[in-house]
Protein backbone atom coordinates (compact mmCIF):
# COMPACT_ATOMS: atom_id res chain seq x y z
CA UNK A 1 0.00 0.00 0.00
CA UNK A 2 1.34 3.40 -1.01
CA UNK A 3 1.13 6.37 1.45
CA UNK A 4 2.44 10.25 1.31
CA UNK A 5 5.64 9.03 3.02
CA UNK A 6 6.96 6.91 0.19
CA UNK A 7 8.66 8.06 -2.67
CA UNK A 8 9.55 6.97 -6.44
CA UNK A 9 11.76 8.38 -8.95
CA UNK A 10 10.64 10.04 -11.97
CA UNK A 11 12.64 11.44 -14.76
CA UNK A 12 15.70 11.35 -12.40
CA UNK A 13 14.18 13.06 -9.39
CA UNK A 14 12.36 12.16 -5.94
CA UNK A 15 8.69 12.39 -6.11
CA UNK A 16 6.40 12.00 -3.04
CA UNK A 17 3.13 10.03 -3.68
CA UNK A 18 -0.17 9.27 -2.18
CA UNK A 19 -3.30 7.72 -3.61
CA UNK A 20 -7.02 7.62 -3.18
CA UNK A 21 -7.11 5.61 -0.26
CA UNK A 22 -5.14 8.64 1.85
CA UNK A 23 -6.74 11.50 -0.34
CA UNK A 24 -10.57 10.29 0.60
CA UNK A 25 -9.36 10.60 4.69
CA UNK A 26 -7.37 13.84 4.13
CA UNK A 27 -10.50 15.60 2.49
CA UNK A 28 -12.45 14.24 5.04
CA UNK A 29 -10.15 15.17 7.90
CA UNK A 30 -9.82 19.34 6.35
CA UNK A 31 -13.92 19.65 6.70
CA UNK A 32 -13.96 18.47 10.40
CA UNK A 33 -15.46 15.31 9.18
CA UNK A 34 -14.12 13.23 12.78
CA UNK A 35 -16.66 10.61 13.19
CA UNK A 36 -17.99 7.81 10.10
CA UNK A 37 -20.27 4.97 10.76
CA UNK A 38 -20.22 2.17 8.71
CA UNK A 39 -19.87 -1.65 7.34
CA UNK A 40 -16.62 -2.71 6.50
CA UNK A 41 -16.40 -4.94 3.34
CA UNK A 42 -14.94 -5.30 0.09
CA UNK A 43 -14.24 -2.39 -1.93
CA UNK A 44 -14.32 -0.06 1.40
CA UNK A 45 -12.26 -2.37 4.11
CA UNK A 46 -8.79 -0.67 4.11
CA UNK A 47 -10.60 2.84 4.01
CA UNK A 48 -11.69 2.48 6.92
CA UNK A 49 -8.95 1.02 8.69
CA UNK A 50 -6.82 3.93 7.47
CA UNK A 51 -9.14 6.33 8.27
CA UNK A 52 -9.07 5.15 11.93
CA UNK A 53 -5.31 4.55 11.50
CA UNK A 54 -5.57 8.57 10.71
CA UNK A 55 -7.42 9.59 14.19
CA UNK A 56 -10.97 9.74 12.69
CA UNK A 57 -13.19 7.56 14.79
CA UNK A 58 -14.86 4.63 12.83
CA UNK A 59 -17.65 2.92 14.13
CA UNK A 60 -18.55 -0.67 12.52
CA UNK A 61 -22.21 -1.30 12.78
CA UNK A 62 -23.85 -5.02 12.34
CA UNK A 63 -26.08 -3.86 9.50
CA UNK A 64 -25.80 -0.69 7.45
CA UNK A 65 -29.42 0.56 7.62
CA UNK A 66 -28.57 0.85 11.02
CA UNK A 67 -25.09 2.86 10.54
CA UNK A 68 -26.73 5.17 7.87
CA UNK A 69 -29.51 6.45 10.59
CA UNK A 70 -26.75 6.96 13.25
CA UNK A 71 -25.24 8.93 10.16
CA UNK A 72 -28.40 10.97 9.93
CA UNK A 73 -29.30 11.69 13.38
CA UNK A 74 -25.45 12.99 13.47
CA UNK A 75 -26.02 15.30 11.16
CA UNK A 76 -29.34 16.54 13.40
CA UNK A 77 -27.63 16.65 15.92
CA UNK A 78 -24.16 18.71 14.82
CA UNK A 79 -25.59 20.51 11.48
CA UNK A 80 -22.59 18.84 10.36
CA UNK A 81 -22.99 16.05 7.34
CA UNK A 82 -23.09 12.81 9.04
CA UNK A 83 -20.85 10.31 7.36
CA UNK A 84 -21.99 6.57 6.41
CA UNK A 85 -20.16 4.08 4.48
CA UNK A 86 -20.82 0.77 3.29
CA UNK A 87 -19.94 -2.02 0.35
CA UNK A 88 -21.44 -2.01 -3.11
CA UNK A 89 -24.32 -3.03 -3.59
CA UNK A 90 -26.23 -4.85 -1.42
CA UNK A 91 -24.59 -2.77 1.14
CA UNK A 92 -25.31 0.23 -0.56
CA UNK A 93 -29.12 -0.83 -0.78
CA UNK A 94 -29.08 -1.24 2.86
CA UNK A 95 -27.88 2.15 3.63
CA UNK A 96 -30.61 3.74 0.70
CA UNK A 97 -33.70 3.93 3.20
CA UNK A 98 -31.40 6.02 5.98
CA UNK A 99 -30.34 7.99 3.22
CA UNK A 100 -33.83 8.97 1.77
CA UNK A 101 -35.12 8.80 5.46
CA UNK A 102 -32.39 11.49 6.07
CA UNK A 103 -33.61 13.38 3.04
CA UNK A 104 -37.61 13.64 4.16
CA UNK A 105 -36.33 14.69 7.84
CA UNK A 106 -33.91 17.56 6.22
CA UNK A 107 -31.01 15.69 8.36
CA UNK A 108 -27.59 16.33 6.74
CA UNK A 109 -25.83 13.38 5.62
CA UNK A 110 -23.58 11.66 3.06
CA UNK A 111 -23.63 7.91 2.11
CA UNK A 112 -20.58 6.94 0.72
CA UNK A 113 -20.47 3.69 -1.11
CA UNK A 114 -17.83 1.48 -2.67
CA UNK A 115 -19.16 0.75 -6.58
CA UNK A 116 -18.10 -1.58 -9.55
CA UNK A 117 -16.23 -0.45 -12.29
CA UNK A 118 -18.01 1.88 -14.18
CA UNK A 119 -16.59 0.16 -17.99
CA UNK A 120 -18.15 -3.04 -16.80
CA UNK A 121 -21.16 -1.66 -14.95
CA UNK A 122 -22.26 0.54 -18.37
CA UNK A 123 -21.53 -2.54 -20.30
CA UNK A 124 -23.17 -4.84 -18.00
CA UNK A 125 -20.67 -7.66 -18.27
CA UNK A 126 -21.43 -9.06 -14.51
CA UNK A 127 -19.03 -7.43 -11.89
CA UNK A 128 -19.10 -8.18 -8.79
CA UNK A 129 -22.09 -6.30 -7.18
CA UNK A 130 -22.27 -4.69 -10.39
CA UNK A 131 -25.29 -1.72 -10.07
CA UNK A 132 -25.55 1.65 -11.46
CA UNK A 133 -25.69 2.79 -7.47
CA UNK A 134 -25.93 6.61 -8.75
CA UNK A 135 -28.74 6.02 -11.23
CA UNK A 136 -30.78 4.50 -8.22
CA UNK A 137 -29.50 7.19 -5.47
CA UNK A 138 -30.50 10.20 -7.65
CA UNK A 139 -34.34 10.07 -6.74
CA UNK A 140 -34.20 9.54 -3.14
CA UNK A 141 -31.82 11.99 -1.60
CA UNK A 142 -30.91 15.31 -2.21
CA UNK A 143 -27.41 15.42 -4.64
CA UNK A 144 -25.61 12.25 -5.80
CA UNK A 145 -21.88 12.49 -7.24
CA UNK A 146 -19.40 9.92 -8.64
CA UNK A 147 -15.43 10.48 -8.46
CA UNK A 148 -13.78 8.74 -11.11
CA UNK A 149 -10.36 10.42 -10.73
CA UNK A 150 -8.10 10.89 -7.78
CA UNK A 151 -7.57 14.39 -8.43
CA UNK A 152 -11.54 15.13 -8.40
CA UNK A 153 -11.83 13.60 -4.73
CA UNK A 154 -11.02 16.97 -2.86
CA UNK A 155 -13.85 18.73 -5.18
CA UNK A 156 -16.93 15.76 -5.06
CA UNK A 157 -16.63 15.51 -1.29
CA UNK A 158 -16.66 19.37 -1.47
CA UNK A 159 -19.87 19.50 -3.15
CA UNK A 160 -20.91 16.78 -1.06
CA UNK A 161 -20.41 18.38 1.57
CA UNK A 162 -22.11 21.76 0.55
CA UNK A 163 -24.94 20.39 -0.96
CA UNK A 164 -25.79 18.23 2.44
CA UNK A 165 -25.97 21.59 4.85
CA UNK A 166 -26.78 24.32 2.67
CA UNK A 167 -30.85 25.45 2.40
CA UNK A 168 -32.68 22.74 3.20
CA UNK A 169 -30.00 19.88 4.66
CA UNK A 170 -31.17 16.22 3.42
CA UNK A 171 -28.83 13.56 2.32
CA UNK A 172 -26.31 13.51 -0.51
CA UNK A 173 -24.79 10.10 -2.29
CA UNK A 174 -21.10 10.36 -2.85
CA UNK A 175 -20.04 7.10 -5.20
CA UNK A 176 -16.37 5.96 -5.37
CA UNK A 177 -15.89 3.25 -7.42
CA UNK A 178 -13.31 0.70 -6.22
CA UNK A 179 -10.22 1.37 -8.83
CA UNK A 180 -10.12 5.32 -7.41
CA UNK A 181 -8.65 4.01 -4.19
CA UNK A 182 -5.38 2.56 -5.97
CA UNK A 183 -5.21 5.72 -8.12
CA UNK A 184 -1.27 7.55 -7.38
CA UNK A 185 -0.63 11.00 -8.03
CA UNK A 186 1.62 12.95 -7.13
CA UNK A 187 1.53 14.34 -3.25
CA UNK A 188 1.94 18.02 -4.19
CA UNK A 189 -0.42 17.92 -6.33
CA UNK A 190 -3.01 15.63 -4.69
CA UNK A 191 -2.50 18.07 -1.45
CA UNK A 192 -3.69 20.97 -3.77
CA UNK A 193 -6.77 19.41 -4.94
CA UNK A 194 -8.47 19.17 -1.71
CA UNK A 195 -11.33 21.52 -1.06
CA UNK A 196 -12.13 23.36 2.41
CA UNK A 197 -16.27 24.25 2.22
CA UNK A 198 -16.30 27.70 3.30
CA UNK A 199 -19.54 28.99 4.46
CA UNK A 200 -21.73 25.74 3.08
CA UNK A 201 -24.47 26.94 4.74
CA UNK A 202 -24.44 30.79 4.64
CA UNK A 203 -27.39 32.93 6.20
CA UNK A 204 -30.83 33.48 4.23
CA UNK A 205 -32.15 36.83 5.22
CA UNK A 206 -35.93 37.43 5.04
CA UNK A 207 -37.40 40.42 2.98
CA UNK A 208 -38.30 43.31 5.37
CA UNK A 209 -41.80 43.11 3.95
CA UNK A 210 -42.71 39.72 4.45
CA UNK A 211 -41.52 39.90 8.12
CA UNK A 212 -44.18 43.00 8.36
CA UNK A 213 -46.51 40.72 6.54
CA UNK A 214 -46.10 38.09 9.02
CA UNK A 215 -46.27 40.55 11.94
CA UNK A 216 -49.56 42.27 10.64
CA UNK A 217 -51.33 38.79 10.86
CA UNK A 218 -50.18 38.03 14.07
CA UNK A 219 -51.09 41.55 15.35
CA UNK A 220 -54.36 41.02 14.07
CA UNK A 221 -54.93 37.63 15.34
CA UNK A 222 -57.63 36.98 18.14
CA UNK A 223 -56.16 32.92 19.14
CA UNK A 224 -52.73 33.25 18.26
CA UNK A 225 -50.32 29.85 17.93
CA UNK A 226 -46.97 28.69 17.46
CA UNK A 227 -45.90 25.36 16.22
CA UNK A 228 -42.03 24.87 16.19
CA UNK A 229 -41.04 21.89 14.08
CA UNK A 230 -38.24 19.86 14.10
CA UNK A 231 -36.39 22.46 12.28
CA UNK A 232 -36.64 24.89 14.54
CA UNK A 233 -34.35 22.61 16.73
CA UNK A 234 -31.63 21.77 14.60
CA UNK A 235 -31.47 25.68 13.57
CA UNK A 236 -29.63 25.79 17.03
CA UNK A 237 -31.41 29.41 17.10
CA UNK A 238 -33.01 28.65 20.87
CA UNK A 239 -32.31 31.98 22.57
CA UNK A 240 -33.86 33.99 19.47
CA UNK A 241 -36.53 31.36 19.14
CA UNK A 242 -37.12 31.64 23.16
CA UNK A 243 -37.21 35.12 22.82
CA UNK A 244 -39.75 35.43 20.37
CA UNK A 245 -41.97 32.93 22.17
CA UNK A 246 -41.96 34.98 25.44
CA UNK A 247 -42.00 38.31 24.23
CA UNK A 248 -45.33 37.54 22.27
CA UNK A 249 -47.28 35.74 25.17
CA UNK A 250 -48.32 33.21 22.55
CA UNK A 251 -49.21 29.98 23.36
CA UNK A 252 -46.86 27.31 21.40
CA UNK A 253 -47.34 23.44 20.74
CA UNK A 254 -43.96 21.98 19.91
CA UNK A 255 -43.55 18.49 17.75
CA UNK A 256 -42.00 15.54 19.18
CA UNK A 257 -38.44 15.93 17.88
CA UNK A 258 -39.02 20.45 18.96
CA UNK A 259 -39.84 19.23 22.33
CA UNK A 260 -37.54 20.61 25.29
CA UNK A 261 -36.91 23.74 22.30
CA UNK A 262 -38.27 25.35 25.16
CA UNK A 263 -39.27 23.12 28.87
CA UNK A 264 -42.74 21.10 27.98
CA UNK A 265 -43.39 22.44 31.89
CA UNK A 266 -43.15 26.17 30.24
CA UNK A 267 -46.36 28.03 30.98
CA UNK A 268 -46.76 29.04 27.02
CA UNK A 269 -46.46 25.11 26.47
CA UNK A 270 -50.11 23.59 24.85
CA UNK A 271 -48.38 20.26 24.42
CA UNK A 272 -51.23 18.90 26.81
CA UNK A 273 -53.85 21.19 24.83
CA UNK A 274 -52.69 20.02 21.24
CA UNK A 275 -56.53 19.34 20.21
CA UNK A 276 -57.44 22.29 21.61
CA UNK A 277 -55.45 24.69 20.07
CA UNK A 278 -55.26 23.24 16.46
CA UNK A 279 -59.36 23.21 16.53
CA UNK A 280 -59.30 26.90 18.32
CA UNK A 281 -56.90 29.35 16.79
CA UNK A 282 -56.88 31.87 14.13
CA UNK A 283 -53.68 32.28 13.62
CA UNK A 284 -50.89 29.55 13.31
CA UNK A 285 -47.51 30.37 13.18
CA UNK A 286 -45.17 27.42 11.47
CA UNK A 287 -41.43 27.50 12.24
CA UNK A 288 -40.12 24.63 11.03
CA UNK A 289 -42.39 22.72 10.82
CA UNK A 290 -44.24 21.69 7.48
CA UNK A 291 -48.22 21.03 7.44
CA UNK A 292 -47.82 17.21 6.29
CA UNK A 293 -49.89 14.52 7.54
CA UNK A 294 -48.28 14.89 11.15
CA UNK A 295 -50.75 18.11 11.10
CA UNK A 296 -53.33 16.60 8.92
CA UNK A 297 -52.29 18.74 6.22
CA UNK A 298 -53.44 22.26 8.16
CA UNK A 299 -57.05 20.79 7.39
CA UNK A 300 -60.35 19.01 8.24
CA UNK A 301 -62.01 18.27 11.58
CA UNK A 302 -58.29 18.42 13.53
CA UNK A 303 -58.11 22.04 12.89
CA UNK A 304 -61.88 22.85 13.47
CA UNK A 305 -64.45 24.89 11.41
CA UNK A 306 -62.77 28.54 11.79
CA UNK A 307 -60.86 29.42 9.07
CA UNK A 308 -57.25 29.76 9.83
CA UNK A 309 -54.40 31.97 8.73
CA UNK A 310 -51.05 30.72 8.57
CA UNK A 311 -47.99 31.97 9.17
CA UNK A 312 -44.64 29.93 7.55
CA UNK A 313 -40.88 30.00 8.35
CA UNK A 314 -39.00 27.94 6.41
CA UNK A 315 -35.69 28.05 4.25
CA UNK A 316 -37.44 26.18 1.54
CA UNK A 317 -39.97 28.36 -0.77
CA UNK A 318 -41.48 25.30 -2.59
CA UNK A 319 -43.06 24.55 1.03
CA UNK A 320 -45.42 27.66 1.09
CA UNK A 321 -48.92 26.57 -0.49
CA UNK A 322 -47.78 22.92 -0.34
CA UNK A 323 -51.76 22.46 1.24
CA UNK A 324 -52.61 24.88 2.12
CA UNK A 325 -52.84 28.78 1.65
CA UNK A 326 -49.91 30.45 3.54
CA UNK A 327 -51.27 33.94 3.91
CA UNK A 328 -47.39 35.09 5.26
CA UNK A 329 -44.84 33.55 3.84
CA UNK A 330 -41.30 34.18 5.30
CA UNK A 331 -38.29 32.88 3.21
CA UNK A 332 -34.96 32.30 4.98
CA UNK A 333 -33.12 30.58 7.75
CA UNK A 334 -35.10 30.50 11.11
CA UNK A 335 -32.12 31.91 13.11
CA UNK A 336 -32.57 35.33 10.52
CA UNK A 337 -35.75 35.22 10.28
CA UNK A 338 -36.41 34.85 14.03
CA UNK A 339 -34.28 37.15 14.61
CA UNK A 340 -36.05 39.69 12.39
CA UNK A 341 -39.38 39.05 13.83
CA UNK A 342 -38.34 40.12 17.21
CA UNK A 343 -36.52 43.38 15.86
CA UNK A 344 -39.33 44.14 13.71
CA UNK A 345 -41.53 44.06 16.98
CA UNK A 346 -39.56 46.62 18.78
CA UNK A 347 -39.91 46.75 23.09
CA UNK A 348 -43.66 46.19 23.26
CA UNK A 349 -44.19 42.75 21.68
CA UNK A 350 -47.35 41.70 19.99
CA UNK A 351 -49.07 40.51 23.68
CA UNK A 352 -51.22 37.57 23.02
CA UNK A 353 -55.27 38.14 23.51
CA UNK A 354 -55.27 37.31 27.68
CA UNK A 355 -58.67 35.64 27.34
CA UNK A 356 -56.85 33.00 24.64
CA UNK A 357 -54.16 32.10 26.91
CA UNK A 358 -56.25 31.57 30.02
CA UNK A 359 -58.21 29.23 28.30
CA UNK A 360 -55.37 27.26 26.87
CA UNK A 361 -53.96 27.13 30.27
CA UNK A 362 -57.30 26.03 31.69
CA UNK A 363 -57.34 23.17 29.11
CA UNK A 364 -53.78 22.47 29.84
CA UNK A 365 -54.61 21.96 33.60
CA UNK A 366 -57.58 19.56 33.04
CA UNK A 367 -55.93 17.75 30.98
CA UNK A 368 -53.18 16.91 32.82
CA UNK A 369 -55.01 16.42 36.13
CA UNK A 370 -56.89 14.24 34.34
CA UNK A 371 -53.85 12.20 33.19
CA UNK A 372 -51.31 12.05 36.60
CA UNK A 373 -53.50 9.21 38.26
CA UNK A 374 -53.14 7.30 35.24
CA UNK A 375 -49.45 7.91 35.46
CA UNK A 376 -48.88 6.84 38.91
CA UNK A 377 -50.31 2.92 39.05
CA UNK A 378 -47.96 0.22 40.11
CA UNK A 379 -49.58 -2.71 37.91
CA UNK A 380 -47.63 -5.69 37.05
CA UNK A 381 -47.82 -6.53 34.11
CA UNK A 382 -47.56 -2.87 33.59
CA UNK A 383 -49.79 -0.44 31.58
CA UNK A 384 -47.88 1.68 29.17
CA UNK A 385 -49.43 4.94 31.36
CA UNK A 386 -47.79 3.10 34.78
CA UNK A 387 -44.50 2.26 32.45
CA UNK A 388 -44.37 5.73 30.83
CA UNK A 389 -44.89 7.83 34.53
CA UNK A 390 -41.90 5.80 36.01
CA UNK A 391 -39.82 7.01 32.99
CA UNK A 392 -41.10 10.24 32.93
CA UNK A 393 -40.26 10.97 36.18
CA UNK A 394 -36.34 9.51 35.53
CA UNK A 395 -36.11 12.43 32.18
CA UNK A 396 -37.24 14.98 34.47
CA UNK A 397 -34.38 14.64 37.30
CA UNK A 398 -31.89 13.96 34.73
CA UNK A 399 -32.94 16.72 32.15
CA UNK A 400 -29.54 16.20 30.21
CA UNK A 401 -30.69 12.74 29.10
CA UNK A 402 -30.88 12.17 25.18
CA UNK A 403 -34.23 10.41 25.04
CA UNK A 404 -34.62 8.39 21.64
CA UNK A 405 -38.03 7.02 21.17
CA UNK A 406 -40.04 4.54 18.49
CA UNK A 407 -42.63 1.79 18.41
CA UNK A 408 -46.35 2.21 17.82
CA UNK A 409 -48.26 2.69 21.17
CA UNK A 410 -44.87 3.22 22.90
CA UNK A 411 -43.78 5.97 20.80
CA UNK A 412 -47.29 7.72 20.67
CA UNK A 413 -47.83 7.57 24.00
CA UNK A 414 -44.33 9.01 25.52
CA UNK A 415 -44.55 11.93 22.73
CA UNK A 416 -47.32 13.27 25.09
CA UNK A 417 -46.19 11.49 28.61
CA UNK A 418 -42.74 12.48 29.16
CA UNK A 419 -41.97 16.10 29.12
CA UNK A 420 -38.45 17.27 28.04
CA UNK A 421 -36.79 20.03 29.40
CA UNK A 422 -33.76 20.74 26.67
CA UNK A 423 -33.52 20.85 22.76
CA UNK A 424 -32.33 18.05 20.76
CA UNK A 425 -32.61 15.54 23.61
CA UNK A 426 -35.79 13.80 22.24
CA UNK A 427 -34.92 11.92 18.93
CA UNK A 428 -37.59 9.80 17.35
CA UNK A 429 -39.09 8.22 14.02
CA UNK A 430 -39.11 11.65 12.45
CA UNK A 431 -41.69 12.52 9.16
CA UNK A 432 -41.71 8.75 8.08
CA UNK A 433 -42.55 7.03 11.46
CA UNK A 434 -39.46 5.05 10.57
CA UNK A 435 -39.34 1.90 12.43
CA UNK A 436 -35.60 1.06 12.91
CA UNK A 437 -34.06 4.02 14.15
CA UNK A 438 -33.85 2.97 17.38
CA UNK A 439 -30.23 1.72 17.69
CA UNK A 440 -28.24 3.62 15.07
CA UNK A 441 -29.77 7.08 16.77
CA UNK A 442 -29.18 5.49 20.57
CA UNK A 443 -25.01 5.29 19.45
CA UNK A 444 -24.81 8.05 17.48
CA UNK A 445 -26.75 10.69 19.95
CA UNK A 446 -23.88 8.97 22.85
CA UNK A 447 -21.12 9.38 20.53
CA UNK A 448 -21.70 13.07 18.94
CA UNK A 449 -22.76 14.19 22.46
CA UNK A 450 -21.15 12.32 25.24
CA UNK A 451 -24.48 12.43 27.33
CA UNK A 452 -25.99 9.41 28.56
CA UNK A 453 -28.85 7.99 25.91
CA UNK A 454 -32.38 6.46 27.11
CA UNK A 455 -34.02 4.57 24.27
CA UNK A 456 -37.51 3.75 25.04
CA UNK A 457 -38.91 0.87 22.39
CA UNK A 458 -41.20 -1.27 21.37
CA UNK A 459 -40.58 -4.77 21.01
CA UNK A 460 -41.63 -4.97 17.21
CA UNK A 461 -39.33 -1.52 16.87
CA UNK A 462 -36.48 -2.89 18.54
CA UNK A 463 -36.79 -5.91 16.39
CA UNK A 464 -35.50 -3.82 13.08
CA UNK A 465 -32.00 -3.20 14.35
CA UNK A 466 -31.39 -5.42 17.82
CA UNK A 467 -28.93 -7.03 17.03
CA UNK A 468 -26.47 -3.33 17.23
CA UNK A 469 -26.89 -4.17 21.06
CA UNK A 470 -23.62 -5.76 20.41
CA UNK A 471 -22.13 -2.96 18.96
CA UNK A 472 -23.55 -0.57 22.17
CA UNK A 473 -21.22 -3.29 24.44
CA UNK A 474 -18.39 -2.90 21.74
CA UNK A 475 -18.01 0.51 21.82
CA UNK A 476 -19.12 0.38 26.05
CA UNK A 477 -21.44 3.25 25.61
CA UNK A 478 -23.55 4.53 28.06
CA UNK A 479 -26.95 3.35 26.86
CA UNK A 480 -29.82 2.14 28.84
CA UNK A 481 -32.78 0.29 26.50
CA UNK A 482 -36.10 -0.16 27.64
CA UNK A 483 -38.29 -2.67 26.41
CA UNK A 484 -41.94 -2.19 26.20
CA UNK A 485 -42.23 -6.21 25.50
CA UNK A 486 -46.36 -6.39 24.90
CA UNK A 487 -45.64 -9.78 23.37
CA UNK A 488 -46.98 -8.26 19.67
CA UNK A 489 -47.32 -6.07 17.04
CA UNK A 490 -49.99 -3.42 19.05
CA UNK A 491 -51.05 -6.23 21.35
CA UNK A 492 -49.90 -9.90 21.77
CA UNK A 493 -53.55 -11.18 21.91
CA UNK A 494 -54.29 -11.56 18.29
CA UNK A 495 -55.40 -14.99 17.09
CA UNK A 496 -54.95 -17.15 14.03
CA UNK A 497 -58.58 -18.34 13.66
CA UNK A 498 -57.79 -20.20 10.73
CA UNK A 499 -54.94 -22.34 11.49
CA UNK A 500 -51.76 -23.39 14.17
CA UNK A 501 -49.78 -20.85 12.95
CA UNK A 502 -49.33 -17.28 15.44
CA UNK A 503 -51.32 -14.50 14.61
CA UNK A 504 -49.52 -12.40 12.45
CA UNK A 505 -48.69 -9.73 15.02
CA UNK A 506 -48.12 -11.68 17.55
CA UNK A 507 -44.10 -12.59 18.79
CA UNK A 508 -43.11 -15.20 21.44
CA UNK A 509 -44.84 -15.07 24.86
CA UNK A 510 -42.55 -14.04 27.57
CA UNK A 511 -39.76 -13.26 25.19
CA UNK A 512 -36.49 -12.13 27.74
CA UNK A 513 -34.90 -9.51 25.53
CA UNK A 514 -32.72 -8.73 28.48
CA UNK A 515 -30.65 -11.86 28.22
CA UNK A 516 -29.29 -10.37 24.83
CA UNK A 517 -27.84 -7.80 26.27
CA UNK A 518 -25.94 -10.19 28.37
CA UNK A 519 -24.97 -12.66 26.03
CA UNK A 520 -22.45 -9.38 24.78
CA UNK A 521 -21.40 -8.60 28.09
CA UNK A 522 -23.91 -5.70 29.20
CA UNK A 523 -26.19 -5.71 31.77
CA UNK A 524 -29.83 -7.31 31.68
CA UNK A 525 -32.83 -6.49 33.56
CA UNK A 526 -36.46 -8.15 33.70
CA UNK A 527 -39.06 -5.30 35.19
CA UNK A 528 -42.57 -6.03 35.75
CA UNK A 529 -44.23 -2.94 37.50
CA UNK A 530 -43.21 0.57 37.27
CA UNK A 531 -41.06 0.69 40.71
CA UNK A 532 -39.05 -2.43 39.22
CA UNK A 533 -38.49 -0.39 36.18
CA UNK A 534 -37.74 3.15 37.67
CA UNK A 535 -34.84 1.57 39.66
CA UNK A 536 -33.36 -0.22 36.82
CA UNK A 537 -33.22 2.54 34.83
CA UNK A 538 -31.96 4.51 37.28
CA UNK A 539 -29.54 2.17 38.21
CA UNK A 540 -28.22 2.03 34.15
CA UNK A 541 -27.69 5.80 34.24
CA UNK A 542 -26.00 6.43 37.22
CA UNK A 543 -23.62 3.18 36.39
CA UNK A 544 -23.18 4.60 32.53
CA UNK A 545 -22.92 0.74 31.32
CA UNK A 546 -24.86 -0.60 28.57
CA UNK A 547 -28.13 -1.70 29.87
CA UNK A 548 -30.98 -3.47 28.52
CA UNK A 549 -34.34 -3.55 30.70
CA UNK A 550 -37.47 -6.17 29.71
CA UNK A 551 -39.79 -4.21 30.72
CA UNK A 552 -43.36 -6.38 30.74
CA UNK A 553 -46.59 -5.03 29.66
CA UNK A 554 -49.55 -6.41 29.92
CA UNK A 555 -50.24 -8.32 25.84
CA UNK A 556 -53.64 -6.83 26.21
CA UNK A 557 -52.55 -2.87 26.68
CA UNK A 558 -52.34 -0.79 23.32
CA UNK A 559 -54.36 -0.32 20.26
CA UNK A 560 -54.31 -0.62 16.44
CA UNK A 561 -51.44 1.23 15.23
CA UNK A 562 -51.20 3.39 18.34
CA UNK A 563 -52.61 6.74 17.94
CA UNK A 564 -52.74 6.98 13.99
CA UNK A 565 -55.54 3.94 13.57
CA UNK A 566 -56.86 6.17 10.65
CA UNK A 567 -53.96 5.37 8.18
CA UNK A 568 -54.50 1.50 8.61
CA UNK A 569 -57.18 0.43 6.34
CA UNK A 570 -60.05 -1.98 7.87
CA UNK A 571 -61.42 -4.31 5.80
CA UNK A 572 -65.48 -3.66 5.83
CA UNK A 573 -66.43 -7.37 4.29
CA UNK A 574 -67.29 -9.63 7.45
CA UNK A 575 -66.79 -13.30 6.84
CA UNK A 576 -69.91 -15.60 6.83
Amino acid sequence: MLNTAQKTEASGAEQELTDGFHLVIDALKLNGIETIYNVPGIPITDLGRMAQAAGIRVLSFRHEQNAGYAAAIAGFLTKKPGVCLTVSAPGFLNGLTALAHATTNCFPMILISGSSEREIVDLQQGDYEEMDQLAIAKPLCKAAYRVLHAQDIGIGLARAIRAAVSGRPGGVYLDLPAKLFAQVINAEAGAKSLVKVIDAAPAQIPSPAAVKRALDVLKAAKRPLIILGKGAAYAQADDAIKTLVEKSGIPFLPMSMAKGLLPDTHPQCAGAARSTVLKDSDVVMLIGARLNWLLSHGKGKTWGEAPKKFIQVDIEPREMDSNVEIVAPLVGDIGSCVTALIEAMGSGGTTAPADWVDAVKAKREENVAKMAPRLMNNKSPMDYHGALGALRTIIKERPDAILVNEGANTLDLARGVIDMYQPRKRLDVGTWGVMGIGMGSAIAAAIETGKPVLAVEGDSAFGFSGMEVETICRYNLPICIVIFNNDGIYRGTDVNSAGADPATTVFVKGARYDKMMEAFGGVGVNATSPDELKRAVNAAMDSGKPTLINAVIDPAAGSESGRIGNLNPQSVLKKK
